[in-house]
């Protein structure tokens, strides 16, 4: 966990154009640790046994995809030349999450979040499919009066999420309303708002209460199996009691 603190504050600084060769020599050193740690692993549990597991799968994989920007501090180039291998050398940040599982019930918060994707799964495919339904249509309607927002289906799918999300979405219909006359102006200003309100509004409060709900059904079944519990010894001990009576 050090090593990865202190590898992702060493990115930080180079990423900040403070690069000194004491800077540079840390981020190899601790390129190579991570290294040297994935050739022990295969020594002491073998190739198939290494990879086997899930977390060391995705921890090798950062690993061998952040190799190649070791030869960055051998190369005497630009580092605007090497652009890619910075960019792979970012993601060895991503091995704090070969870590987190190690902290307080995340475990529990995987499986939650398991449990919430099976049971909303049907309702996401089906928000996506009316997402995909209404950007075509866009795109059909609108791709010559507003190129910017719809000129393609996917430049169209990017324009109805940003709808949904609510923030700077009248800049879209404004730029469509002020191409056509007024009446198909505010007819478009109208049906922009409708797919604002179901989309955005509706919808996205819909899909986030399922979501929600999914990930806490496993908190509320463990609390009704002890409520459950609870009542069954309460019933027997007033059956205990009435016998005593008898």
């Amino acid at each position: 966990m050090c090593i990865i603190f202190l590898n992702a504050f060493v990115i930080f600084l180079q990423e900040s154009n403070i690069n000194y060769l004491f800077i540079q020599i840390v981020d190899i050193g601790c390129t190579l640790t991570f290294l040297v740690e994935m050739i022990i692993k295969h020594i002491v549990y073998g190739v198939k046994g290494y990879w086997k597991s899930a977390w060391n799968r995705f921890d090798g994989i950062l690993v061998i995809l952040s190799l190649p920007s070791l030869g960055i501090f051998f190369i005497s180039t630009s580092l605007d030349n090497l652009s890619i291998l910075l960019v792979l050398r970012l993601l060895r940040v991503l091995r704090f999450f070969r870590i987190v599982h190690i902290f307080p019930k995340f475990s529990k918060l995987i499986d939650g979040f398991k449990l919430a994707m099976r049971q909303s799964y049907a309702i996401l495919l089906s928000f996506f499919s009316i997402i995909l339904i209404c950007s075509l249509i866009n795109c059909a309607l609108f791709k010559n009066i507003s190129p910017d927002y719809f000129s393609t289906p996917l430049n169209s799918i990017y324009s109805v999420f940003r709808i949904c999300t609510i923030e700077g979405w009248y800049d879209i219909p404004d730029s469509i309303a002020t191409a056509t006359a007024p009446f198909w102006g505010h007819f478009v200003r109208l049906y922009f708002c409708l797919v604002l309100l179901l989309g955005g509004i509706i919808g996205m409060s819909f899909l986030n209460s399922v979501f929600v709900d999914a990930m806490v059904s496993d908190n509320n079944n463990e609390l009704n199996d002890k409520i459950d519990s609870l009542e069954a010894k309460i019933d027997l001990l007033l059956k205990k009691k009435e016998e005593n009576k008898e």
